[in-house]
């Protein structure tokens, strides 16, 4: 039985869905401005062999609103831990969420494995883009810049009503356009309106994206990656997003940059995986389903 409730982590509520059965738990995470319904069609691929339990971050879907640190989403994790009695569950997460378990592996040894589905932050140096003369990257990222500076000043705003049927019926023609459940999809749209007053916005809000986005900027995985004892895995995309396109060269030196990084760290194991962008929990749910699976029972 599919079970929704809300936990308790002290400052504000944590929202989850557990998926139920017995096998061993996993906590799946989404990434920023999504929330936990658009992991159900993997966590579904997943349910056969655990016990999975999506979670709304904090700023997302059903849960409340607070300060966004890497501790305080942590802690938001060890509550549910704790109030849903789950026993050293393993941990998957797309992009935010991969980044998060990749913090939760660091500071929890006795974990069974994390997985990070393409959990890594934006470039934000010419170090990050090999194969990039400097003058070129240093352009270029200023370009993409401007790019997430735009999307940054729409956060939160609010959505007049009558643009909110059009709003929908473009994100069932998104959903159609890659290959996804429409329902699901629908359903991940509408978990992240706020309705105050009388007013309509999407989480998360002009705050909690300031602060995301200033979190992801400055984290450095490797000295992570190079802390951790529990098994992880990196799953890495092969090609870019359509609204990437754009920035193809970028991106394609960022990835370089990211198999380097995951290369230069003995114990972590990586994968790139065939045909797939930053959107592979959409693209491939069952391909990645298997790739978890596989990988966390060959260490329990």
């Amino acid at each position: 039985m599919i079970n929704d409730r809300l936990i308790d982590a002290g400052e504000l509520p944590i929202a989850v869905r557990d998926f139920g059965g017995d096998q061993p738990p996993l906590l799946l995470l989404h990434g920023a401005g999504a929330n936990l319904a658009h992991m159900t069609t993997l966590a579904r691929a997943l349910r056969p062999r655990h016990r999975v339990i999506t979670v709304d971050l904090r700023g997302h879907g059903r849960s409340g609103d607070g300060p966004w640190t890497w501790d305080a989403a942590l802690a938001d994790l060890a509550a549910v831990c704790v109030q849903m009695e789950l026993d050293r569950p393993a941990v998957a997460g797309h992009s935010l969420g991969g980044m998060i378990a990749a913090l939760w592996a660091q500071r929890h040894p006795e974990t069974p494995g994390v997985v990070s589905l393409d959990g890594n932050p934006p470039p934000t140096s010419p170090a990050h883009l090999p194969g990039l003369p400097e003058e070129k990257a240093i352009g270029e990222l200023a370009r993409l810049h401007a790019v997430f500076d735009a999307i940054e000043a729409t956060a939160g705003q609010v959505i007049p009503a009558d643009q909110l049927p059009d709003l929908v019926e473009r994100q069932q023609m998104a959903a159609r356009d890659m290959g996804a459940n429409e329902k699901v999809w629908i359903e991940g749209f509408r978990r992240n309106l706020v309705h105050v007053d009388g007013e309509t916005s999407i989480r998360p809000s002009a705050q909690a994206t300031a602060e995301l986005r200033a979190l992801m900027n400055s984290l450095d995985l490797s000295p992570v990656y190079a802390a951790t004892t529990c098994p992880e895995l990196v799953v890495l995309p092969t090609r870019s997003l359509p609204e990437q396109e754009p920035f193809a060269e970028l991106y394609e030196a960022h990835r370089r940059f990211l198999v380097e990084q995951a290369r230069s760290v003995p114990h972590l194991r990586y994968l790139s995986l065939a045909d797939a962008s930053h959107a592979m929990v959409i693209e491939q749910p069952t391909v990645l389903a298997s790739v978890i699976s596989d990988f966390l029972a060959q260490h329990r």
